[in-house]
């Protein structure tokens, strides 16, 4: 009897010590799962380190792995042959690198790449998938993530068809701050440029106006935001959309 009120103790003693690890998580798909589901998958999970501007896919890479971020933020860009970039989606806390392979796509379309300093977990993509095809949790959370991707690439196209480029940049910069959760920005010219997919000095001016209103302080290779207030009344409702999306795509 002893024996086996022993076992209990300590069974209940691991699965504290799993609600423990997995309230410790910090990515949204990961933290929500069921328990059970959580204790399949984080014996698989491998914790990694991407520096700022790292590649984590080219275009056309298989997908051996997924990510599931645990800070920082990734950019998936398009690009054309002629070398010309468009960032079509931004991913960090809330989601998962490598979507395509639940489409039974084993190849990435786009590139992706840090754009800051990014913790993640690494998992492999067969594991992931097959989690997912066991739908569950798993399978629910992913879709309604990729809900979230596609209203964030609709809002970028309507945001560059129409929409005034400060107001673009008012957007993506919030969108940007929400992610890493700091006043100051590491960002050159050309890694904005690359991401709205519009000339060096179409960013200069768009910065300037933004400086000149206060919302920002632009400098060479870093851009400080002064007033987020001021940046979101120059933004667009394409910020707005994406934010609250992004914020119930995990609630009932």
């Amino acid at each position: 009897m002893s024996a086996l009120k022993d076992s209990h103790t300590s069974a209940k003693g691991c699965r504290f010590l799993q609600v423990l690890k997995q309230l410790a998580i910090r990515n949204r798909i990961l933290r929500a799962l069921p328990a059970e589901e959580f204790a399949r998958i984080v014996p698989h999970l491998k914790r990694v380190q991407l520096a700022k501007d790292e590649i984590i896919y080219l275009s056309g890479d298989a997908i051996e792995h997924v990510y599931l971020l645990e800070s920082g933020l990734v950019s998936l860009l398009s690009t054309t042959d002629s070398g010309s970039n468009i960032e079509v989606a931004m991913i960090s806390v809330e989601g998962v690198v490598g979507l395509p392979i639940i489409l039974k796509n084993s190849s990435i379309p786009y590139e992706v790449s840090a754009r800051f300093p990014t913790e993640a977990f690494k998992l492999r993509a067969e594991i992931f998938q097959a989690e997912f095809e066991r739908g569950q949790a798993l399978h629910e959370f992913v879709l309604r993530y990729l809900n979230v991707m596609i209203t964030q690439i609709q809002q970028s196209s309507i945001c560059a068809r129409f929409h005034r480029l400060d107001e673009t940049l008012s957007r993506w910069l919030l969108t940007v701050h929400d992610q890493v959760k700091t006043d100051t920005l590491i960002l050159t010219q050309q890694a904005i440029s690359n991401a709205l997919g519009v000339p060096r000095t179409a960013v200069t001016v768009a910065a300037g106006t933004l400086q000149r209103g206060g919302a920002i302080r632009y400098s060479r290779g870093k851009i400080t935001i002064l007033d987020r207030e001021r940046l979101e009344a120059s933004s667009c409702e394409c910020y707005r959309v994406v934010r609250d999306e992004l914020h119930h795509f995990l609630n009932e």
